[in-house]
């Protein structure tokens, strides 16, 4: 498991270490600009990742495809990907603009929201590229080629440090661009990402098309291009429930940080960098019976494994770890409260997210929807707004909120994983096709 993994896991720690060091570096600004990154960040996140996780139908076609040993049917699965990629960043990209309009309305901190939305327009234009790296690096994921990915995004991190060092600061001969600059140096760095997949891809078909005997050229040799709108609408049929499901608890964590953002910059501040320190995403997916019992219980125990650790260093070391992102007392006080409260969900998110991909692996996106929506929406969100507004707990009410809705979610989805491997089947790939 760790053999396999250990690329996925760099791949996704490099999205960390990336938002990681944004927030360390504009927290070195002020209250008010990490602020922002974070109203921002969340935002930008519950609309992109809609878009990122619809791809997610690539996951279960291309492995399953690949596995068959139907390169064709992999490589007419990445072109329309590609021609659903299109349309969707545009009407992601006006989604964008049309929600910074609705934060005008919401009652948030001025200096905040004043940062905030040259951020949110510089971010923006990160859509396509972001769209792109999701798409090729799901299709070159599901060929058992993930260090491409890898490569990319650990390298894009120094390509992010060294453009928020230049454009946060305002250094080799750039203005002082505060947490704006922040967002175009992450655009850079998702547009060097997008390169990397895509020109390893053209390189990687271009190699198999030239293999002595090889007669599924695809893609390389110009063939297989035409528009499927029957593999489109299965790619969205597959994806679909997943991208509600990613909106769905993203969503959630943007409400709750806009409820947040009504408060003060220090508890925004606070919650930006709490929200950093418990995100860590996995995602499992095998294609076979006996094969994904025994990695998903060996996920499950890696998983909760890791998590028990984060969830002990939340607890000894919460001010700590507060205190490497930002100086100021009244944040480091306000972070270490929300780290405290984080930790007691961190077995539970770590649960949750193993099941979702092993059960999303399996063709079943929809069962993890359905329990995001009830934990987080009709438990988690309305108990942690009568805790933070009613019994002035402030963004630590919230927190206990979202942290019952996590467990809740974890407990629902190891129950639903007990009874599926009794009898775990997969849908075959001619099935995905009809």
């Amino acid at each position: 498991m760790l053999g396999l993994a250990w690329p996925l896991v760099l791949t996704n720690l490099s999205w960390i270490v990336m938002g990681l060091v944004d927030t360390m570096m504009v927290g070195r600004v002020s209250a008010v600009a990490i602020g922002a990154v974070s109203l921002g960040g969340v935002v930008f996140f519950t609309v992109a990742t809609f878009g990122v996780a619809l791809l997610l139908g690539l996951d279960s076609l291309v492995p399953q495809a690949f596995g068959a040993g139907n390169l064709a049917d992999c490589r007419r699965s990445l072109v329309n990907g590609f021609y659903l990629c299109l349309p969707l960043a545009l009407i992601l990209m006006a989604a964008i603009r049309l929600l910074e309009l609705l934060l005008a309305k919401a009652g948030i901190n001025a200096a905040v929201l004043a940062s905030a939305i040259p951020y949110i327009r510089a971010l923006d234009c990160s859509i396509p590229p972001l769209l792109l790296f999701a798409l090729f690096g799901g299709y070159l994921r599901g060929m058992n080629l993930v260090k491409p990915a890898m490569f990319a995004g650990i390298s894009a991190n120094l390509i992010n440090a060294c453009g928020d060092w230049i454009l946060i600061y305002g250094h080799c001969g750039f203005p002082k661009m505060g947490a704006e600059g922040s967002g175009w140096a992450t655009t850079l760095a998702r547009i060097y990402m997008a390169l990397v997949v895509v020109g390893y891809t053209l390189w990687h078909e271009h190699r198999q098309a030239r293999l002595p005997g090889s007669r599924q050229a695809g893609v390389a040799a110009g063939d297989g291009l035409a528009l499927d709108l029957v593999r489109i609408r299965r790619l969205v049929s597959l994806g679909l429930p997943a991208s509600v499901q990613t909106v769905v608890e993203v969503a959630v964590f943007a409400v709750a940080t806009a409820l947040v953002g009504t408060l003060s910059p220090e508890w925004l501040t606070a919650h930006q960098i709490a929200m950093q320190m418990a995100t860590f995403t996995q995602a499992l997916g095998r294609g076979d019976g006996a094969g994904a019992r025994h990695a998903g219980w060996t996920a499950l125990a890696v998983g909760v494994g890791f998590m028990g650790a984060a969830a002990l260093a939340f607890l000894i070391f919460p001010s700590t770890i507060v205190r490497i992102f930002t100086p100021e007392a009244a944040v480091i006080r306000a972070g270490a409260a929300l780290l405290t409260v984080a930790a007691f969900f961190q077995l539970f998110d770590g649960i949750q997210t193993v099941v979702t991909g092993a059960l999303r692996g399996s063709g079943d996106t929809r069962t993890p929807m359905i329990c995001h929506f009830v934990a987080y929406w009709l438990i988690g969100l309305p108990l942690g707004y009568v805790l933070c507004f009613n019994y002035r707990m402030g963004a630590r009410g919230l927190w206990i909120g979202l942290s019952l809705a996590l467990i809740l979610i974890g407990l629902a989805l190891l129950g639903v994983w007990i009874r599926r491997v009794r009898s775990f089947e997969v849908v075959p790939v001619a099935a995905l096709q009809e």
